[in-house]
């Protein structure tokens, strides 16, 4: 299958909100901001700089799992500090290959050393999905057009 586009394309369609929150916050927080976001993940920053990642998933294997405290639990004991990073220039399906053989749902976005987005699992399914269309809606035309000058 044919992906072709950048993560910049991806980016270009979506908000560029970033959620984030700081290493010292509580698991609590982290979560009640997750579910006012609507989002499965956040980054976690001190200032600019990246220096983890806060996921639905770090909250039910490190807290649900081990019996600890949401509320007396901080961000920086259960984030996964081996982030894996993406840029705008990486082509959409190096991205899906990555995501899909480390098994993570979500990816930073940097250039320049600054996080600029983050892409979802399923930003570039729905990437990949509109991409088929327009080809299918492409080839349709051709072929009606075909039909009718031929």
């Amino acid at each position: 299958m044919d992906v072709s586009g950048t993560i910049r394309s991806i980016l270009n369609q979506k908000s560029s909100d970033v959620f984030s929150i700081a290493p010292d916050a509580t698991v609590f927080e982290a979560v009640q901001l997750m579910d006012s976001k609507n989002v499965g993940a956040l980054l976690v920053m001190e200032g600019e700089r990246l220096v983890g990642i806060l996921s639905e998933r770090d909250y039910t294997r490190k807290i649900v799992l081990r019996g600890k405290q949401s509320r007396e639990t901080s961000v920086a004991e259960i984030m996964s500090t081996n982030v894996t990073v993406t840029h705008p220039r990486e082509p959409v399906a190096t991205c899906l290959r990555l995501m899909t053989d480390k098994h993570i749902r979500h990816l930073p976005v940097v250039d320049d050393d600054k996080v600029v987005g983050v892409i979802s699992i399923g930003d570039l399914v729905k990437y990949v999905i509109s991409c088929q269309q327009a080809a299918i809606a492409h080839l349709e035309s051709y072929i009606h057009g075909g039909l009718i000058a031929g």
